[in-house]
């Protein structure tokens, strides 16, 4: 997989920027770069992040590399932005002050490991984003959550939890890890 250039994160950021704010405003522009470079043009897994005034105000993203970075990108904009449950849509009066981070991740791996405490001393504080996954139940948190969470049983309790699972899921014998890393940026 490519790295992405200085031209290419901007020309993303503004992708995402330009796409919500032409949903608000039928007046403006989706700036889409065009035409997209080979880089933009991979398919790879990404997220969008929203915050506002510090604090997250929507987060949408895909994990694996379905659709070309500049579609998921524009795509997961509109669906932080506007289809994220645990937010109210984005206000036009918002736009101004909405800061856009953007996640490009590598494909996700299964993890091997043989008990939760060799689960802990393989994740990767700060670098791996994880995905936990028990039947028809996954969540993931991208790396940037580390900063939020570095205790890594805090982490992996919230993991849990956000899949609506037991705090300790983790530790069951039937939990499945896969990891992935992810290059971020933001305006």
């Amino acid at each position: 997989m490519s790295e992405l250039n200085n031209a290419e994160k901007s020309a993303l950021l503004t992708l995402a920027r330009s796409a919500i704010a032409a949903r608000l405003n039928p007046a403006e522009t989706v700036v889409r770069p065009d035409p997209p470079t080979p880089t933009l043009s991979e398919k790879r897994g990404c997220f969008v992040t929203l915050h506002l005034n510090g604090a997250l105000r929507g987060c949408i993203g895909s994990i694996e590399p379905v659709k070309p970075l500049v579609e998921g990108i524009e795509e997961n904009a509109l669906n932080a932005a506007f289809r994220d449950p645990r937010f109210p849509p984005i206000e036009p009066s918002e736009l101004p002050e909405v800061h856009i981070e953007i996640s490009v991740l590598t494909r996700p791996e299964p993890l091997a490991f043989s008990d939760p405490e060799d689960l802990k001393s393989k994740l990767k504080p700060g670098i791996h984003g994880v995905i936990l996954s028990k039947g028809w139940r996954q969540s993931t948190f991208l790396p940037q959550v580390w900063e939020q969470l570095p205790n890594t049983d805090i982490f992996l309790a919230h993991l849990c939890r956000k899949s609506g699972m037991s705090p300790t899921c983790w530790r069951d014998d039937d939990i499945v890890v896969k990891t992935y890393e992810a290059k971020y940026f933001s305006e």
